[in-house]
């Protein structure tokens, strides 16, 4: 029993890792289209989700291959609810301002 909770627990925090990393890229996507610094933007994000991201996974994995594993089919699945998530029906095109 105490097996099954502590691979529930790791599932889930999977997929908690994978709503944070994969929302906070959608955030930074949009963040960065009106922002006047978007390198600032994307490096920022890009260090704080993939540290975070990489402490999740070492904590919960805790030297278990298993655990590891079960970890990242949540981070995995949580990618595919975002992206259902984050869809739009109607794709406008996005009009940039040309610099000269």
């Amino acid at each position: 029993m105490n097996d099954l909770v502590m691979t529930l627990m790791v599932l889930f925090g999977g997929s908690c890792l994978g709503f944070l990393f994969f929302g906070g890229l959608w955030f930074t996507s949009k963040k960065m289209l009106s922002s006047p610094k978007p390198v600032l933007w994307y490096l920022g994000s890009l260090f704080t989700r993939v540290g975070l991201t990489l402490l999740g996974f070492y904590y919960m994995g805790q030297n278990n291959f298993k655990y590891m594993l079960i970890c990242l089919l949540g981070f995995i699945s949580a990618r595919f609810i975002v992206i259902r998530m984050t869809k739009t029906k109607e794709m406008k095109p996005i009009e940039l301002e040309k610099e000269y």
